[in-house]
């Protein structure tokens, strides 16, 4: 884990890395205070919990190479018999891989009776830019592909939630691989002791008022609170509510090196509290890592440098440094910091 020195925010979404860097790759968020987790890429999801696979509710894929996806498994497994759904989300041609997947058990013993599980899959066209294939699998329907029509999102656009949204490109890695960002939403903290002394209960209108100052909405935009009537949206900017810019994330796995992969992983990891991204081979195997269509740990160093992110995590070691990863995680530290 490297960092520049500058300052650190306090983190309410929590990404970690499920493996060590030499291991599958995959990354969770775990969103402190919400029953809720993310994950990017699908390698080993073993070091899990299952508590913390039964909070997922998406996973981002980013291709369909055996070291990215192979944890899909696990997951499903856990998630059968639980009616909270899934969606997951891969490059072009993910749909038909994930129902090829489903096709390959036997679900004889699901029927109408079954738990309501329901897995949301969606193909992100690398050349679009957008979702353009979506479909669902309902285990009372025994995982039958059910055609869905791809929502209407901007270009780039994965997920669009009311406090962050998940952006995606296509790098080349041979084949589209995805690479992704998560961004938070202007943030806005309550002063609750400014509350009390403004006469004003806690409750559900706060979110409502949250809402109003993350669009934008002016200050004479009247909110309306229990047992204290309306209140002015610019009264409760000035004296209960403090804005912070958002959490921002990029995760980055199999590209080649590339000006055009890395104009694209500058472009969504710009300004990023952390990069999560690939670093397998060191500079002195550039040779290996461009046959394998991969990036070296300088080249990760070097786009995190570009692309001014607080933290850079390298991850996806190659084998071939026998489980040292301190020359790897050295280069891209030198990249990174020099001037």
């Amino acid at each position: 884990m490297l960092a520049a020195p500058r300052v650190r925010m306090s983190l309410l979404v929590q990404p970690r890395l499920i493996n060590d860097p030499f291991g599958d790759p995959g990354l969770y968020l775990d969103f402190r205070f919400g029953r809720r987790g993310m994950l990017f890429d699908l390698g080993d999801t073993s070091p899990l919990s299952p508590r913390e696979l039964i909070r997922v509710s998406h996973a981002f894929v980013s291709h369909a190479h055996m070291d990215h996806v192979a944890g899909l498994d696990r997951l499903l497994r856990l998630r059968l018999h639980r009616p909270r759904p899934l969606a997951l989300l891969g490059p072009r041609g993910f749909v038909d891989q994930i129902e090829q997947r489903l096709g390959s058990y036997s679900w004889n013993l699901l029927d109408e009776t079954s738990v309501d599980f329901r897995l949301s899959v969606e193909a992100f066209d690398d050349v679009k830019g957008r979702i353009e294939e979506a479909a669902e699998f309902r285990a009372r329907d025994r995982f039958r592909r059910r055609k869905l029509e791809p929502p209407l999102r901007g270009e780039g656009t994965v997920l669009a939630d009311p406090d962050f949204e998940v952006r995606a490109v296509a790098l080349d890695h041979g084949i589209p691989s995805l690479a992704f960002a998560f961004r938070q939403r202007r943030r806005i903290n309550v002063w609750r002791s400014a509350l009390d002394e403004m006469g004003l209960p806690v409750g559900s209108w706060i979110d409502a008022a949250k809402r109003a100052a993350r669009e934008g909405l002016p200050d004479d935009h009247l909110i309306d609170v229990p047992t204290a009537g309306q209140v002015p949206l610019g009264v409760l900017r000035s004296r209960a509510f403090r804005c912070e810019q958002g959490q921002r994330f990029a995760y980055v796995a199999d590209a080649a090196d590339t000006p055009d992969n890395r104009s694209r992983i500058i472009e969504l990891a710009r300004d990023a509290d952390q990069l999560f991204i690939e670093a397998p081979f060191a500079e002195t195997d550039r040779e290996i890592a461009a046959a394998t269509r991969h990036l070296t740990a300088r080249a990760a160093g070097e786009i995190a440098q570009a692309a001014r992110v607080k933290r850079v995590h390298p991850f996806h070691f190659s084998a071939r440094y026998g489980g040292d990863p301190t020359p790897l995680t050295v280069e891209t530290e030198a990249a990174f910091s020099s001037a």
